[in-house]
């Protein structure tokens, strides 16, 4: 059996993950050089089996059944590849936090993101990617379920917390995040960690 090209194992390595998975060059640098794996990517977009979404971002395009073709790009998953790509850490805030924990259903025109990183702005096909740089106090090391609920509750606004939106929030977390929410998010305003405290609660449910 001859011995397997970078394009071979970059294959294998995106196979291995489901489709919709967003990544770039840097991500498969354990195979290979930089150039060798930005071959094999080009050959792999060339044969149709990823999608080039933005200069150095692919993706292992999704079927969308209803539109009978491939679905359109995960922008969470554009921004966690661009994050990983610059060593950044990043938090959805605004209506995208809301958007990803479930509590909207518009998709943001603009995905907004809190990062340690500079701020800086990506556009592709589908909207706009925005991380903003935010100081070391904001940054604090977060786990990202609970920076998730800390930025859709500020997006919310205190006044429009109530008992269903409680409930929403802890049906989508796990016992373990919300056991963690409340360990992490004791230094957020003092408002959002009364609600963190009744998400991880029994009765915070059984009240809702």
């Amino acid at each position: 059996m001859p011995p397997k090209t970078i394009e071979d194992k970059v294959i294998a390595r995106i196979y291995g993950k489901s489709r919709g998975y967003v990544f770039t060059p840097k991500d498969f640098l354990h195979l290979g050089n930089h150039e060798s794996v930005r071959q094999a990517l080009a050959r792999l977009t060339a044969k149709g089996t990823i999608r080039r979404l933005m200069r150095g971002i692919y993706d292992y395009p999704a079927f969308s059944a209803f539109l009978n073709a491939p679905a359109s790009p995960d922008p969470d998953g554009i921004a966690q590849a661009i994050a990983r790509a610059n060593g950044w850490t990043i938090h959805p805030t605004g209506a995208t936090a809301l958007n990803l924990l479930g509590l909207s259903t518009q998709v943001p025109a603009q995905w907004t993101y809190l990062t340690d990183g500079p701020t800086k702005n990506y556009k592709w096909q589908g909207g706009t990617l925005k991380f903003r740089h935010r100081t070391s106090k904001e940054a604090a090391n977060l786990s990202r379920e609970t920076e998730l609920v800390v930025q859709s509750l500020k997006a919310l606004g205190k006044e429009r917390v109530n008992d269903s939106v409680i409930r929403q929030i802890k049906l989508r977390l796990t016992p373990k995040e919300r056991d963690r929410a409340l360990k992490e998010a004791r230094y957020a305003a003092s408002w959002v960690y009364e609600v963190i405290k009744r998400i991880a609660t029994e009765d915070g449910l059984q009240n809702a």
